[in-house]
């Protein structure tokens, strides 16, 4: 069964990233072989609700976490509302689905000093690799990028000029984030390292491999793990953690909620809240210690 007509309408109309509609093809693909091996249905336009049920809950026995199992059940009735659109199917079997209960992840960001100790005083080798590798790291903590924005960022995306950074998000949605002085030194000592690889195969693309082929996800993961691993004990140590430590820090510092969803690229200001409660808690902090009626 092929889903062309559905990822194109997701890249093209709905503007869903390739990664995006590459994970929701793999889930439908999934649930199609499912049903096939356990129902002998053909094609998953004519399942009814107790089938995937039957799906869901072979996923969950799998050991498959609620939050992944959303993910895929979200893919699926995406899908049916697609489906309903183009006139295909007169109901979405999911429309009644109640979501699995998930518990909600307590995201812990790298403190100030963390960061610090891993910029200021950890060493860096004065080559391709140890310039990029710290380039990587003050992105993320100056930026707060995302992984996926970081590994797709191109030459073009950078305005030296104006100290701005170019960033294609999510839906494909550009933003532009400035970039700080000691951030565009590093860029420029990157950008010299970077012209003197012997062979480059995606010249287009900033961040390249030694071997001069674009970056990839866990490369990106490790650099961040290997070096903070040396600096903190928190047990997550990712780009999404320095994301998470770019806003509460700014927060902290009395930043407008407003500006911190821009930069992040969220759309609502709900996704932006999460990172409030550390904000609060420094809040708390400052409260207890300076307010008069405090018990000291």
């Amino acid at each position: 069964m092929t889903f062309k007509s559905f990822t194109d309408y997701l890249l093209l109309e709905k503007n869903y990233s390739a990664l995006t509609v590459n994970a929701y093809q793999n889930d439908l693909e999934n649930f199609s072989a499912f049903i096939k091996t356990e129902f002998e249905t053909h094609t998953i336009n004519k399942v009814n609700y107790p089938q995937i049920r039957h799906w869901i809950v072979s996923l969950v026995e799998s050991g498959l976490a609620n939050r992944s199992v959303n993910r895929k059940i979200s893919a699926l009735s995406t899908y049916y509302k697609f489906l309903l659109k183009i006139g295909e199917i007169e109901t979405n079997p999911l429309s009644k689905h109640k979501a699995l209960k998930t518990s909600k992840k307590i995201q812990v960001p790298f403190s100030e000093d963390e960061i610090m100790k891993v910029l200021n005083d950890m060493h860096f080798d004065d080559d391709f690799e140890g310039i990029r590798n710290k380039l990587i790291i003050e992105l993320f903590y100056t930026t707060g990028i995302r992984r996926i924005e970081l590994i797709e960022l191109q030459l073009t995306s950078l305005n030296l000029d104006n100290k701005t950074l170019k960033v294609l998000g999510k839906r494909n949605k550009e933003r532009i984030v400035p970039l700080l002085n000691s951030v565009t030194k590093t860029i420029k000592q990157y950008l010299i390292s970077r012209s003197k690889l012997e062979r480059i195969a995606d010249a287009d693309m900033l961040f390249l491999t030694k071997k001069g082929v674009k970056i990839y996800e866990t490369l990106v993961y490790r650099i961040i793990n290997d070096y903070f691993s040396l600096a903190s004990s928190k047990v997550k140590k990712s780009p999404h953690i320095l994301r998470h430590s770019f806003a509460t820090h700014l927060l902290n510092q009395g930043a407008d909620l407003n500006a911190v969803k821009e930069l992040l690229g969220h759309t609502s200001l709900a996704a932006t809240q999460v990172y409030t409660h550390n904000s609060i808690a420094e809040l708390k902090k400052v409260h207890v210690k300076a307010h008069p009626r405090s018990e000291k």
